[in-house]
């Protein structure tokens, strides 16, 4: 069996190598940041068979941002696989299912590797970038499936900051009424004839008429009572992500009451705006009435126009202190309301979960789609979700 200090020299050549073609097509003037280098390693990593083709489309999707730079990026590819490819192939091969089995191995044989370069004083800056390069790769990725609740404090700011660059897409509609399109489904038998008498009757420019697409309704509902307190700095951090993404969105909090939280969040700084959302809601971590929630949210704004034909996100454990037959009969009244329900369950982030608690039982009948919510990967699906 290898010693430890021989192990930390041999395994990391695999995730050198691919940073030193990343440093290759830089040096090539194309523009290959850090970033482009680390989507590029968990990339190879994720391949399920690893040959020339994998390695180039991997490399070509995740560092090539323009069409006139894929001559410069073929070159660079062919210098950089030798001949004698098998052996980095092998090489690449071992580095990957290290990385698979173990994420957290590899990230502190990268440490070691660094220590030692750092005791080194002729060892140069390009080799200490490389070496940080791949911790941060193996960091990024435990991170995203990392429960929030197990997020130590520095995590938990790294966190906050990945879910606000979330690209959260509001879903889209088809209006019924249609308008003036260069190339419509529609003939446009009006503004053909209007033109046509610039021409002497003679209709020589056709006019067409489509339907437009526009932006549904996002409603956000976050459930910050003492059963969600693990969760609820991550889900205002996406409802913070939601309201900077476009004017459409409302976002509420409830514990034992409802909190409108929409005018706090739309400022520009975000610590400013989850100030604002601390002093505003008065029922942080207390008890949980889900279904007199949705009783004031209907009363009170179930006929506005941005409530009705909505996408209603409601992210919430289920653990109902209030009946379940109320909260059952204001979820059908949602449903009538909205165009689609989604419910996120941190809890149905582990695979031995099961809904049996009573409030989420009442519910599920009336949700279109029931997601976990317990760390950035989940979080990323429901952007996926709410785009499709």
């Amino acid at each position: 069996m290898t010693s430890g200090p021989m192990r930390a020299k041999a395994e990391p050549r695999g995730i050198e190598r691919l940073v030193g073609f990343g440093r290759m097509l830089r040096a090539r003037g194309l523009p290959v940041g850090t970033g482009r280098i680390l989507a590029f390693c968990n990339a190879v990593a994720a391949l399920d068979h690893l040959d020339r083709d994998g390695l180039y489309l991997a490399g070509r999707l995740t560092m090539v941002a323009r069409k006139e730079d894929f001559d410069a990026y073929d070159e660079a590819f062919e210098q950089w696989l030798p001949s004698e490819r098998e052996r980095l192939l092998s090489e690449l091969a071992g580095w990957q299912q290290d990385a698979r089995v173990e994420e957290r191995e590899v990230e502190v044989l990268v440490g070691e590797a660094d220590s030692e370069r750092d005791s080194d004083a002729g060892e140069g800056e390009g080799e200490e970038e490389e070496v940080t390069i791949g911790l941060v790769a193996s960091g990024t990725e435990v991170l995203r499936a990392k429960s929030f609740e197990e997020l130590s404090e520095v995590e938990r700011h790294e966190a906050d900051m990945a879910i606000r660059a979330l690209a959260v897409a509001l879903p889209l509609r088809r209006v019924r009424r249609y308008r003036a399109a260069p190339r419509g489904h529609r003939f446009d038998l009006r503004r053909t004839v209007r033109a046509s008498l610039r021409t002497q009757g003679e209709p020589f420019h056709r006019a067409w008429r489509d339907r437009r697409s526009k932006r549904r309704p996002l409603v956000l509902l976050l459930d910050v009572s003492g059963s969600m307190s693990s969760y609820s700095r991550a889900l205002l951090q996406f409802g913070y992500a939601a309201v900077r993404a476009g004017q459409r969105v409302e976002v509420f909090a409830f514990g034992t009451r409802l909190t409108r939280l929409t005018r706090a969040l739309r400022r520009s700084e975000p610590d400013a705006a989850l100030r604002q959302v601390a002093a505003s809601v008065l029922d942080w971590e207390g008890g949980t009435r889900i279904g007199g929630s949705l009783k004031q949210l209907l009363d009170r704004y179930g006929q506005q126009a941005w409530m009705r034909g909505a996408v209603v996100v409601l992210c919430s454990d289920g653990l109902e202190r209030g009946d379940p037959l109320v909260l059952a009969a204001q979820m059908a009244r949602l449903g009538r309301v909205a165009h689609r329900l989604v419910w996120v369950n941190p809890l149905k982030g582990s695979p031995r979960y099961q809904p049996l608690a009573r409030g989420m039982a009442a519910a599920l009948p009336h949700v279109d789609a029931f997601l976990p919510g317990h760390n950035l990967q989940s979080l990323e699906a429901l952007c996926e979700v709410l785009s499709a």
